[in-house]
């Protein structure tokens, strides 16, 4: 008998990672209304266009928008398994960008690609890892992108 251990297969190795490199993350996470509700009250984001059906009955889309942090940072958690798992830390989040809008029901998809791989100049046992997340609703609209570098360690010898 085999046993695997997950701390083995959560998060990739420096050496993982190349130029060119496509992952998909999986599962797809649908938003429910509970979900947007309480990050908005974790968060202290009040507004209206976010918690309240009546003011937004009017509005643009007729319902509610979810946060967009909280779309945000469901992406990134999606690829935590794939890509940081084995990050020391972030280092950057060079752009966010809100491509389209996302509501209580959707389901979230997200796939990165990897632009750039250096290894570090101070410290040979890490490298920086550039990658490019863009995240899809059910229907394939592209609803979030983000850009980010993170610092991973080299695998051991």
């Amino acid at each position: 008998m085999t046993i695997h251990d997950e701390r083995d297969t959560f998060g990739n190795w420096f050496e993982d990672f190349h130029v060119g490199d496509r992952w998909k993350h999986w599962p797809g996470k649908t938003i429910t209304e509970a979900d947007n509700h309480q990050f908005s009250l974790l968060t202290m984001n009040h507004h209206p266009l976010h918690i309240d059906t009546e003011y937004n009955k009017d509005g643009v889309y007729g319902k509610p928008l979810v946060v967009g942090t909280l779309v945000f940072s469901l992406v990134v958690g999606m690829t935590v398994r794939a890509l940081s798992g084995k990050a020391i830390a972030n280092l950057e989040y060079e752009t966010v960008k809100h491509d389209g809008p996302v509501f209580a029901g959707d389901t979230i998809y997200a796939e990165s690609e990897i632009l750039e791989v250096t290894p570090s100049r101070s410290k040979p046992d890490r490298g920086v890892v550039y990658a490019e997340t863009t995240a899809h609703n059910q229907r394939g609209e592209q609803i979030l992108s983000l850009r980010r570098r993170f610092l991973v360690p080299r695998r051991p010898a």
